[in-house]
C-alpha cells in the first residue's frame, strides 16, 4: 500500500484518498513526509525564506485550487 502525506487542513483530500485505498498520513511537521510516496500540500506556505530542505523523494502536489477528485487524479498519475 502506498503512503500519501496530506497537509492537515485538507481533510476532504485525506478522506478521498483513503476511500481509494491509500494509506494517508497527516503532515504536521517536516519529518512526517519521510517515507511518503507522494505528498499533498496547500501551497499556502510557499518557501518565503528561500530555504529548501529535501525530506522526501516522492512527488509533491500543490492542491491550491484543485478539488479532492482532481488531487486524487494527480496522485494516481504521479504514482504510475
Amino acid at each position: 500500500m502506498q503512503t500519501i502525506g496530506v497537509e492537515g487542513s485538507l481533510t476532504n483530500v485525506q478522506e478521498a484518498l483513503r476511500q481509494k485505498g491509500y494509506n494517508v498520513v497527516a503532515l504536521k511537521g517536516e519529518d512526517d513526509a519521510k517515507g511518503c510516496d507522494c505528498c499533498v500540500v496547500t501551497g499556502l506556505d510557499s518557501n518565503i525564506m528561500g530555504i529548501a530542505n529535501t525530506v522526501t523523494a516522492g512527488s509533491v502536489i500543490e492542491a491550491n485550487g484543485l478539488s479532492a477528485d482532481e488531487v486524487c487524479q494527480a496522485v494516481e498519475t504521479r504514482l504510475r
